[in-house]
């Protein structure tokens, strides 16, 4: 029994750890403080378009954009096959919500969470950021970043308590004992490449980094 409960208290270290971490630089889009990129996570799609997970996240950047708070929105997540593209999907699915084209980014790369937050920065420099996510995996994100160079504040946009909600906050237990690895070790991303210029050519496009 003791061996038990070690190993329980032991699961949950990392997931202590996010809390720790980024329970300070949690807010809603109207709290947040103005930065010049938000990042979006992907969450998956059905038929080509997003997921409803992913459509919220879309539509709270989106508020962000339209509120002043941020200029740029990247759009990070998995094409790493020819007829699956979050990153695109996530692209239409802003210009349909009112966001410019040429003020959106896409990291065709971001195929985790940690991969996306060690790319915005060494791939396409950023340095702070606004993260758009579910609440059940933004500390992890935010926790995930500032590992990587990325100083942020995140957003974490409310669900319904549904079977998926349940599932993300099952799993973050699991998926923090890796963030907690990675921040520790910070291995290289699966694909890094070459730096790009997306971020900065769209914020002087919006007018210049505040």
């Amino acid at each position: 029994m003791q061996a038990v409960m070690l190993g329980c208290v032991l699961a949950l270290v990392p997931s202590t750890w996010t809390h720790a971490v980024a329970d300070s630089r949690i807010r809603t889009v109207a709290e947040v403080p103005a930065r010049d990129v938000a990042m979006v996570f992907g969450a998956g799609l059905r038929s080509g378009r997003p997921t409803p997970y992913l459509a919220h996240r879309l539509d709270a950047a989106a508020e962000l954009y339209h509120a002043g708070k941020v200029k740029v929105v990247l759009v990070t997540g998995d094409n790493s096959r020819e007829e699956y593209d979050e990153p695109d999907a996530m692209r239409t699915y802003l210009v349909g919500r009112g966001v410019p084209d040429d003020r959106i980014v896409s990291d065709y790369a971001g195929f985790d969470t940690w991969d996306s937050c060690v790319r915005a920065k060494k791939i396409f420099g950023v340095d702070r950021a606004v993260l758009v996510t579910q609440g059940f995996h933004v500390r992890r994100a935010v926790a995930l970043c500032g590992a990587a160079g990325v100083e942020s504040y995140g957003v974490g946009v409310a669900e319904r308590r549904d079977a998926t909600w349940y599932y993300g906050g099952i799993r973050e237990v699991f998926a923090s004992a890796k963030a907690a690895a990675e921040a520790a070790l910070r291995p290289d991303p699966l694909f890094l490449g070459p730096a790009e210029t997306g971020v900065t050519e769209a914020l002087a496009a919006g007018g210049g980094a505040r």
